[in-house]
């Protein structure tokens, strides 16, 4: 009896590996930029530098798009939730700008050859993450055509805010791979 429950015990028990880890410790480091984010005065109103999603794109280029669909997910419903935002226009916004972004995101990874680096990658995100928090805007909160006056503004910032962070992502994705060097 005792070794067919140590049996037992044993088929239930999940298998991790390092990569697993890592993105663990990834997402929980999205959900925590996402949360200090939510509460940092905005440059302009509506405005945000979307550390967060420097997560996912660095998860998207070392695991692949469904990985960092996985990841941006539980940042956005677990962020909500724990600041209390869920299911709010906040988490709305929040929500569309992340579906944009990875539908972009899949478009890019199936670009020919060697496709988008880094910067590239941050800067076509952000724009398509700021197209689809206006567009939800537009469409569920301020249905006023003077709202497209502030689109070209918000595109200047969403390209300032994807070429940083594309620069963030680089750096981070160098020193990621000096640990797994080192690692190996």
């Amino acid at each position: 009896m005792s070794e067919h429950a140590n049996n037992s015990a044993d088929s239930t028990t999940i298998k991790t590996t390092p990569d697993d880890h890592l993105v663990a410790w990834l997402a929980a480091l999205a959900i925590t930029i996402h949360i200090i984010e939510s509460v940092l005065p905005s440059p302009l109103p509506g405005v945000k530098p979307g550390l967060a999603n420097v997560i996912t794109i660095a998860v998207f280029i070392l695991y692949g798009w469904r990985t960092a669909v996985w990841v941006s997910m539980l940042r956005v419903l677990v962020g909500s939730i724990l600041i209390g935002t869920f299911l709010s226009p906040t988490f709305m916004l929040s929500f569309s700008g992340a579906i944009a972004s990875l539908a972009v995101l899949w478009l890019a990874s199936h670009l020919p050859g060697a496709g988008l680096g880094p910067i590239g990658l941050c800067l076509v995100a952000a724009m398509a993450h700021m197209f689809g928090q206006f567009y939800t805007a537009y469409l569920l909160f301020i249905p006023h055509d003077g709202l497209f006056k502030l689109l070209p503004l918000l595109m200047t910032a969403a390209v300032i805010f994807g070429i940083i962070s594309g620069i963030i992502v680089r750096s981070m994705l160098h020193h990621l791979g000096k640990r797994h060097g080192q690692e190996k």
